[in-house]
């Protein structure tokens, strides 16, 4: 399922080529050959206004908003944290899980259940372990208002592996009240389990490292998961051949599954996701070693999806949005994706089969670590940073 491709690419021997590659901010896109190419460019500072809500927050990583509007956030290091009527409230809220804090782990992802108004169940990704055997925890309590209470762990990413980098960690759901969550692949060189590089476990089918997995609320595996029959295969595996996806999102109206997924130096991507097929990392990619040198000679294979958008330089993509509100009536479906090395908010403009007609950043002064649309239909940025960030967008 190989899209015919346009690719644009530095020329370094060519001052217009270099030109060209700044213009576009160091991206690669994925086209339709008639498509028009797109461009990046800064996003008119008389479009958006940021309006900072709360400042204080530590490394907060994710946000989610109760039925009465008051707001969730959960800090790295394992804090769940409570804006009341805008205002951060000083005392955490009890009852959170013991986490791992290391590295890029910690307490991440909050997330309702769709019917959390009739059954009060919230729902986490953090890292449990230790520094030499660690995985993805999901775990679901109940939220009394105050606390939280019958903490649950739903599923677990086996096997454990070693040091504090790529747990995934993004949920969302989808409309059967299933949901679909990321793991990582585990880190990078010299990480290793089992004798070889532990990124190559994105392609084993065996368990969920490099993938997403989907599973019912209460954990248990659907029935009709596309890998359900294979014998060998972890029955919970949605799509696999991925890095460490922060950034996933789903459009409600198309069931289009939309991935920001990390490269390692450059390579970052957006992919439009679909279950059962392979992503590639680490077998074909754009991404170099962080120590020099291809990973892979291969940039696209028979039988493997092609990425939409290639980020090179990385933007470090974190956190997912598609707006599907009123108050910016010219953005109804477009893509909105966090950068934490870009410390920006990428604009991906669609058209209305999915494919990217330009791309504008929106610059802030931290790093991004996750984007939301809110109830009020405001797009919400959480910043990751000691004194970390909510802002808020507005026409």
């Amino acid at each position: 399922m190989n899209r015919l491709s346009l690719t644009v690419k530095p020329v370094f021997n060519s001052g217009l080529g270099v030109l060209i590659f700044l213009l576009l901010g160091g991206c690669v896109f994925k086209t339709n050959s008639t498509a028009s190419q797109p461009s990046q460019i800064q996003e008119s500072q008389r479009e958006v206004n940021q309006v900072t809500v709360v400042e204080g927050l530590e490394h907060p990583w994710s946000m989610a908003w109760l039925p009465n509007g008051d707001m969730l956030i959960t800090e790295r290091p394992g804090r769940l944290r409570l804006v009341k009527n805008g205002v951060l409230q000083p005392t955490p809220i009890a009852g959170v899980m013991e986490v791992l804090q290391l590295g890029q782990g910690g307490l991440m992802e909050v997330s309702l259940h769709p019917n959390f108004s009739e059954n009060r169940l919230v729902y986490f990704t953090y890292a449990h372990g230790t520094a030499e055997a660690n995985r993805t925890r999901i775990a679901r309590a109940t939220f009394d208002g105050q606390a939280l209470r019958d903490v649950q762990v739903i599923f677990e990413v086996t096997p454990a592996k070693p040091g504090g980098q790529h747990f995934g960690s993004r949920l969302v759901w989808l409309k059967d009240q299933t949901m679909l969550i990321s793991i990582g692949d585990g880190g990078n060189p010299p990480l290793s389990l089992d004798g070889e590089l532990i990124r190559l476990q994105a392609q084993n089918l065996g368990n969920p490292l490099g993938k997403i997995i989907r599973l019912k609320d209460d954990g248990s595996i659907p029935d009709d998961n596309p890998f359900v029959g294979q014998k060998e295969a972890q029955k919970a595996i949605w799509s696999y051949g991925h890095r460490n996806i922060q950034g996933l999102a789903v459009n409600q109206a198309t069931g289009q599954i939309w991935a920001t997924e990390h490269g390692s130096r450059g390579g970052d991507e957006l992919n439009a996701i679909k279950g059962g097929q392979n992503y590639g990392w680490p077998l074909v990619t754009h991404s170099e070693e962080y120590f020099g040198g291809e990973i892979s000679s291969e940039r696209s294979r028979s039988g493997m999806i092609d990425p939409l958008i290639v980020w090179t330089p990385a933007i470090a993509p974190s956190g997912l949005a598609i707006y599907q509100g009123t108050r910016f009536p010219q953005w109804q479906g477009d893509l909105f994706a966090g950068g934490l090395v870009g410390k920006e908010v990428r604009h991906i403009d669609l058209d209305s089969s999915g494919q990217v007609i330009e791309q504008k950043s929106i610059p802030f002064s931290q790093r991004v670590r996750d984007v939301k649309q809110g109830p009020d239909g405001f797009l919400y940025v959480l910043t990751d940073a000691p004194n970390g960030k909510l802002i808020r967008l507005e026409p």
